[in-house]
C-alpha cells in the first residue's frame, strides 16, 4: 500500500551542499539518505515529497557537515498481508512466476497460479493449465493477493492467483464474458 508518512530525523548536510539554499540542501541530503531504501517498518521509500520543518543546525567537532533536525514527508510503499495487487510478470521459472508489484517483486508459486494442473514450458518460458488451457507468460498483466511477507529472509513476498477474479487479466476478462453470457 502506498502512503505518505511524516518523519522526524536529524540529517547531516555535507559541505559540498553549502552553496545551495538550506531547504534544497536538506531535501537533497534526505533524498540521498532515504530514497530507494527498504526498511521493514516503513517499506520502500520512493521519494521525499516535502520538507516541512528545519530547525537550527549544529556543527560537531571534527565533522564539517551541519546536522539539522527536520520534519519531512516521504512517499513509501509497504505491502500488506491480504492486499490486492496489480503487476506484470517479469520472469517465469519452473517453480513459479515473479510479478513486479510497484517497486518490489513477488513470487506466485506454481501451486498458486490457478485451479488446474499446471505445466511449465521452459523453451517458451510460459505456464499452461491442462484443463483450462490458460497460459501465463512474461509480460502478462496480473492481479494477485499477498499471502505472505518475510522481511527477515531476503524480503520475500508470496502471492496467490487462485481466488475468484485473480490471475492474468485476459483470464479475468474471459471469465466476465462467460458470466455475462450465462446471465442472458
Amino acid at each position: 500500500m502506498y502512503r505518505i508518512l511524516t518523519v522526524e530525523d536529524t540529517i547531516r548536510v555535507p559541505p559540498e551542499k553549502f552553496s545551495m539554499k538550506s531547504r534544497e540542501a536538506v531535501k537533497q541530503a534526505l533524498a540521498d539518505k532515504y530514497e530507494c531504501m527498504l526498511d521493514p517498518k516503513l517499506g520502500v521509500v520512493l521519494m521525499i515529497t516535502s520538507v516541512d520543518k528545519i530547525s537550527e543546525g549544529k556543527i560537531f567537532p571534527e565533522d564539517p557537515g551541519v546536522h539539522y533536525p527536520v520534519v519531512f514527508k516521504a512517499l513509501v510503499y509497504k505491502p500488506e498481508l491480504h492486499e490486492l495487487v496489480f503487476g506484470e510478470v517479469v520472469d517465469n521459472t519452473e517453480f513459479g512466476s515473479f510479478v513486479r508489484i510497484g517497486p518490489l517483486d513477488g513470487l506466485v508459486h506454481i501451486s498458486q497460479l490457478m485451479d488446474d494442473y499446471v505445466s511449465f514450458d521452459s523453451k517458451n518460458s510460459l505456464f499452461l493449465g491442462r484443463e483450462t488451457r490458460k497460459t501465463l507468460k512474461e509480460g502478462d498483466l496480473v492481479r494477485g493477493r499477498i499471502i505472505s511477507i518475510s522481511w527477515e529472509e531476503g524480503n520475500k513476498i508470496g502471492l496467490t492467483m487462485r481466488q475468484p477474479l485473480l490471475g492474468a487479466m485476459q483470464w479475468i476478462e474471459a471469465e466476465k464474458k462467460k458470466q455475462k453470457k450465462g446471465e442472458k
